[in-house]
């Protein structure tokens, strides 16, 4: 079941991030994410979920009039609205999860929701933030990349080594290699191929994967 999540976060008017929304199997809105959804997305989420203190009147009007289930949290919490979300799609059986508007503003929060991807690859879980130009996620032992020739793939490890890589279809080829926590070897590699493939034999790493087009 594919997932996917609208945070309040910066979002764009993008026939992409329309798209993902749309074909999504349960489609959940963190708190102001429901005000992104309304003026975004076009579409209402299927479950609202928070400490509601970002929404405004018209989109709490519109998500009552489309029978949104509504999961109130008090403000005075462990998590962010936006781990919330992510528990509850893990908790009502997710096998993809995608976040919408997960970027920009705060850079704490945005730091914070990079790394909550760590939650739901530790349960094996695929799950990504896409924006309208690019796609971010993360992978504990093969990475598939499609793309057009020519754009940028960046490889960030999360844990303190990730062993073992051997890459395909980039630029700059990695053969049984390691790549650090706190090294920067990873960024603006480049796809040479439509497919390109990452594999490794242990760590966590973050791929991401700058678009060109609004077709992937």
């Amino acid at each position: 079941m594919h997932t996917v999540i609208a945070a309040n976060g910066e979002m764009q008017d993008d026939a992409r991030l329309r798209g993902i929304w749309r074909a999504a199997d349960l489609r959940v809105a963190a708190n102001g994410g429901a005000v992104n959804a309304r003026q975004y997305l076009a579409l209402a989420p299927h479950v609202l979920i928070g400490d509601l203190d970002s929404l405004d009147d018209a989109t709490r009007a519109w998500c009552e009039q489309a029978r949104v289930e509504i999961i109130h949290h008090r403000r005075e919490k462990n998590e962010t609205d936006l781990e919330l979300a992510l528990d509850l799609a893990m908790t009502r059986g997710a096998t993809a999860i995608t976040i919408l508007g997960a970027l920009g503003g705060r850079f704490d929060q945005m730091l914070a929701n990079v790394l909550l991807l760590v939650k739901p690859a530790q349960a094996h879980i695929a799950a990504r933030i896409a924006g309208a130009d690019f796609d971010a996620w993360l992978t504990w032992e093969r990475a598939r990349i499609r793309g057009c020739v020519g754009e940028t793939v960046s490889l960030i490890p999360l844990t303190e080594r990730v062993e073992g890589m051997v890459t395909e279809g980039l630029r700059c080829p990695l053969r049984n290699e390691t790549l650090h926590l706190g090294a920067a070897r990873g960024i603006s590699n480049e796809l040479i191929a439509e497919r390109a493939e990452v594999t490794f034999a242990r760590g966590l790493l973050l791929v991401v994967h700058l678009l060109t087009t609004a077709d992937h």
